[in-house]
């Protein structure tokens, strides 16, 4: 049998995700349940697509439900600047663009708790791939989907 993915995640990722996994568990599984029986209460299921749109919404949450199981049983919970001379999974990394010097900050997590519009990074992401085990003041060229951009490390936390 293959090993299991392991999933790098912070402490507050993997909390959010069992916050998830039991609002899905307690409350939407019953809400879903709940439409199930209205819909069939419709009559004829074969053209019935309240029920159909239901047992589709049912087979969504189950999913997740068993996705989100998988990804906390097998969470690597990591610490925030572990290796602070560098960067590393858990890492804030300040980097300014060159050469217009739009600075931007990123942490660097895992896949899991990947959000680039709060400012975190998977530690997958083209930048992030570059940027780990960099220091501060290294210039990096990181290989983007738009193409090639220089950065400079501003500071590691």
């Amino acid at each position: 049998m293959a090993a299991e993915k392991v999933f790098p995640m912070t402490q507050a990722g993997k909390e959010k995700l069992e916050q998830e996994l039991e609002q899905l568990k307690t409350v939407k599984r019953k809400e879903v349940v709940e439409r199930i029986k209205i819909a069939r209460s419709f009559g004829d299921l074969s053209e019935n697509s309240e029920y159909d749109s239901a047992k589709e919404e049912q087979a969504f949450v189950e999913g997740r439900i068993t996705t989100l199981e998988n990804m906390i049983r097998n969470a690597k919970i990591i610490e925030g600047g572990e290796l602070a001379d560098s960067v590393s999974l858990g890492s804030s990394v300040t980097f300014v663009e060159l050469p217009d010097g739009e600075e931007e900050t990123y942490t660097i997590v895992g896949s899991a708790e990947a959000d680039p519009f709060e400012g975190k990074i998977s530690n997958d992401s083209p930048i992030a791939k570059s940027l780990i085990g960099r220091k501060v003041g290294e210039q990096v060229t990181v290989q983007t989907p738009g193409g090639e951009m220089s950065v400079r490390i501003v500071s590691i936390k």
